[in-house]
């Protein structure tokens, strides 16, 4: 498990730096399985997540959503029978910060493979 998912979300303002990217190149290394969507201009992190029924896959959610309250960094969740397409970035910025990153190798460990 790559050390991203021992890090600390830090509190982010509306002039917290984007990743570079060189940084988004080195960190999405990191979080295999996750990719890069431009979203209207937005830089965003997105995985898809396979389970084998809704209950599941909704367990997931529920998971992922108590992660995001602990570390106050909430994503895009659209949960599917199946199926959970998680997508991290920071709203305030309007891109990616190093807290999404962090956030996607955290949302890794809670996948139960």
């Amino acid at each position: 498990m790559t050390d991203l998912a021992n890090g600390v979300c830090t509190a982010c303002h509306k002039d917290a730096p984007r990743v570079s990217k060189d940084e988004t190149r080195r960190l999405i290394q990191e979080i295999p399985g996750w990719s890069l969507q431009d979203s209207d201009g937005v830089l965003q992190l997105e995985r898809e997540y396979r389970f084998k029924n809704f209950v599941d896959a909704l367990d997931f959610t529920n998971r992922v959503g108590e992660l995001a309250e602990t570390e106050a960094h909430h994503p895009g969740l659209l949960t599917e029978w199946g199926k959970v397409t998680v997508t991290w970035w920071t709203h305030k910025i309007k891109g990616l910060h190093k807290n999404d990153f962090i956030m996607a190798a955290k949302t890794d460990r809670l996948y139960p493979d």
